[in-house]
């Protein structure tokens, strides 16, 4: 039996008006240009520093990513104390320190990855001293931009430094974050 269907454009409906059809729902807008997650490897050694530090930079430029100026310096700052603890404590146990720059909507988290067990703390000041501050550093630019910063051990037993600051003042609250290196 033959239904007259041949493909062709359809003409209009016979019988009563066909109902009005309501527009389907518009499409979820998908990520952002300049939304991803990057990750690349350096040497544990002094190098890899000015290396993390100019590639994160180049990366957010290359992206596009809306960052004012100033967040990207704390940003840079943040990776140069991260890949700095790396190199300087971690090396003997991990050769190779990983650096991961994740961008969402509203904001954006660098975290280094060694693989030395040891989970260091932001120490008090001592005004004596001419290093040890990096992590507090880490805290302040974190906390001055209201961000979050963190550390957690990783399933090989390394662990994994990570701060997330807002993309802005618009960005509002805490930024709900992936987990580095997922």
């Amino acid at each position: 039996m033959d239904d007259g269907a041949r493909g062709g454009p359809a003409g209009p409906p016979s019988g009563p008006a066909a109902p009005p059809v309501a527009a389907p729902a518009p499409a979820p807008p998908g990520p952002l240009p300049y939304e991803g997650v990057w990750r690349f490897t350096a040497d544990a050694e002094d190098a890899a520093v000015p290396s993390a530090r100019h590639a994160v930079r180049d990366l957010l430029r290359r992206q596009n990513v809306p960052a004012p100026p100033d967040l990207v310096h704390g940003l840079l700052l943040i990776v140069s104390e991260l890949v700095t603890n790396a190199v300087r404590h971690a090396a003997l146990l991990s050769p190779t320190v990983g650096i991961e720059v994740a961008v969402g909507a509203a904001w954006v988290r660098v975290a280094v990855e060694d693989s030395h067990p040891y989970r260091p703390t932001a120490l008090v000041a001592d005004h004596g001293q001419t290093g040890g501050r990096g992590l507090l550093l880490v805290r302040e630019i974190t906390a001055e931009a209201g961000g979050v910063c963190d550390v957690e051990h990783t399933a090989a037993g390394g662990k994994i430094i990570w701060a997330a600051l807002p993309l802005g003042p618009g960005a509002g609250g805490a930024p709900v974050l992936p987990a580095p290196g997922g």
